[in-house]
């Protein structure tokens, strides 16, 4: 199904050619001065050059062949050659209409799907989820669910942090604190145990100890760097902790992605990489990518036109150890071994832009990934508190996902409370529909790179550019929708007609954008331009509600018309909010 602006854009495209100048001059832009009209096209002032003609002779000209039975239902010539454009009703209302009775609401998918990874939450394993993994997660959870809508075939990948010297940590300080355990014992040859012999909490609090200690004993951090050297070499002993570790932690993360509605297809990590690396580094010294500098193993990756200094991309360190670059770009040869990706996109800090560079040049140049596969960082900012510094607890520290989710949620569910519009035992699971929501939409509705302010006092807010005002209008018509069937009609039997005032007009309009806007936020990846949409049409539905007396209308075919229109406003914000990454309930 074609978008609005199409529909426009051609049928004035054919207007300039029957006038006698060319159609790309027809580009219909929504109008800056909705007070006038609600498209414009600005062609013939491009145009007067070119034709040594007038502006306003040029437009005019246009507007006279533009036809009288089209979807354009009005059209001005305007000096000094704006051309103003009004739909006509009837043609939008059939476009809503075949909208609704589409399962995609009208939007088409990729014509050629593509094979799309997404690289995104990218937690160290041991270590408790806090605010600084909350971006990733969003973030990439709302990407990877808008293209995969798109009809891509995509795979969302948690890369996890489970291979490197927090490993050796931990292990050095269990072994401190029980020697007796038999991975310990280089002489052991039995099976070791299937119980893992600590818990989730136990491990949060031996690494933020072993850390602490290593800094401050140098022999304790070189015992806890050949710990590390000796889990990635293979030792049994430590490879069976390791596994621990990592069954410990990767339960405890799933239940925490789960509470933030984040699904991961694959849960693979550093380690997954390790058994690439050393054909890979022999292949790039082989092939003479690879040459050394002061005793390390780089790539050069700079290029002619760079304009600030470009470091090379580091293979080995002198002393023959691996770093991120070399997992990156292990990662990226099992990517292409086992998935063949069209396009990868890292959902990560910003502030790690030039490490991305580094690896995707690399990768290129290296010919680890092919030539036309399409590497993208999406990097992101900082959520800071009120103070413009990066969010903390009351007591200074880094605040824990957990502990976040628990208060938004018991915030809402005060405001809930106090509504009064829900039974106590429903407020819980509503409060926490409503607290993600306002979490969720808090961030997404900034653009990524931005940092931005998490106020939890405005993004709990019912009222404002908020996900629980997104939410409560989507409550609004359900019990609106609910009332109509409660009187024994049929929402089935509906369709939407001409606008009978202006809002209701609005309302049309800014429901017919929905396919051009997805596309959009799709080709640019930008959830925020969903989130800008979004509260648009919740404000200028509520605006058409409060003008509208929707279930007390006499006119029988007047009311379907509205109850149809309700409908397709619903669909597409329930569409909406679920490629965000939240729901809604039925009642709030």
């Amino acid at each position: 199904m074609k978008k609005l602006l199409d529909l426009i854009t051609e049928e004035l495209e054919q207007a300039f050619v029957d006038a006698g100048y060319e159609k790309e001059l027809a580009k219909v832009t929504l109008s800056n001065r909705p007070d006038l009209c609600e498209y414009q096209c600005n062609g013939a002032m491009a145009g007067a050059k070119k034709y040594h003609k007038a502006p306003i002779a040029i437009a005019e000209e246009v507007v006279g062949k533009i036809p009288t039975d089209g979807i354009i239902g009005a059209a001005q010539a305007v000096k000094p050659g704006f051309i103003n454009l009004k739909t006509d009703e009837g043609h939008i209302a059939g476009y809503l209409n075949r909208m609704l009775s589409e399962e995609r609401l009208g939007v088409g998918k990729e014509a050629s799907p593509r094979t799309i990874m997404i690289d995104y939450g990218g937690p160290n394993v041991a270590k408790p989820l806090h605010v600084g993994h909350l971006r990733s997660a969003i973030i990439g959870e709302s990407i990877k669910r808008i293209t995969r809508f798109m009809g891509n075939h995509v795979t969302g990948d948690i890369h996890l942090g489970d291979w490197g010297y927090q490993m050796g940590l931990i292990i050095t300080e269990l072994k401190k604190r029980q020697p007796d355990l038999p991975y310990f014992d280089d002489g052991y040859t039995g099976e070791y145990p299937e119980e893992a012999p600590f818990t989730i909490g136990d491990l949060e609090e031996i690494y933020p100890a072993a850390s602490a200690y290593a800094k401050e004993h140098d022999d304790y951090r070189e015992e806890a760097l050949e710990a590390t050297f000796q889990l990635q070499n293979g030792k049994p002993g430590y490879r069976a902790l390791w596994q621990h570790i990592m069954n410990v932690s990767v339960a405890d993360l799933k239940k925490n992605y789960e509470n933030l509605n984040v699904e991961f297809d694959l849960w693979k990590g550093e380690a997954d990489a390790q058994k690439y690396i050393p054909d890979m580094v022999q292949r790039l010294k082989d092939e003479g990518f690879a040459h050394l500098d002061d005793g390390a193993l780089v790539v050069d990756v700079k290029e002619d036109a760079d304009t600030k200094e470009i470091p090379p991309c580091m293979i080995l360190k002198s002393d023959g150890a691996a770093l991120y670059d070399t997992t990156d770009l292990a990662t990226l040869v099992e990517r292409e071994k086992l998935y063949r990706p069209d396009k990868v996109i890292y959902v990560v800090d910003k502030r790690q832009e030039l490490h991305f560079v580094q690896v995707f040049r690399c990768a290129k140049k290296t010919g680890i990934v092919r030539e036309d596969t399409d590497l993208q960082f999406l990097g992101f900012g900082t959520m800071n508190g009120k103070d413009g510094k990066p969010f903390k607890t009351r007591e200074g520290g880094v605040m824990r996902l957990e502990h976040l989710l628990a208060d938004i949620t018991d915030k809402m569910r005060e405001k809930i409370m106090d509504n009064r519009t829900v039974a106590e035992e429903e407020a819980e699971s509503t409060a926490k529909i409503v607290g993600l929501s306002a979490i969720k939409y808090g961030d997404l509705s900034n653009q990524a790179s931005k940092d931005y302010v998490f106020d939890v006092d405005r993004f709990t807010s019912f009222e404002g550019n908020t996900g629980p005002y997104i939410l409560y209008t989507i409550v609004r018509i359900k019990s609106i929708l609910k009332k109509y069937e409660d009187t024994g009609k049929s929402l089935s039997d509906t369709e939407i007609v001409g606008a009978k005032g202006e809002e209701e007009k609005a309302l049309m309009l800014e429901a017919a954008k929905f396919s051009g806007i997805l596309q959009t936020v799709y080709e640019e990846l930008a959830p925020h331009k969903l989130c800008a949409y979004i509260y648009d049409l919740a404000n200028v539905f509520n605006r058409f509600y409060h003008d509208t007396k929707i279930l007390t209308e006499e006119e029988e075919q007047r009311q379907r018309s509205y109850i149809a229109l309700l409908k397709l406003t619903r669909d597409i914000l329930m569409t909406c909010i679920d490629l965000l990454g939240f729901e809604a309930p039925d009642r709030m």
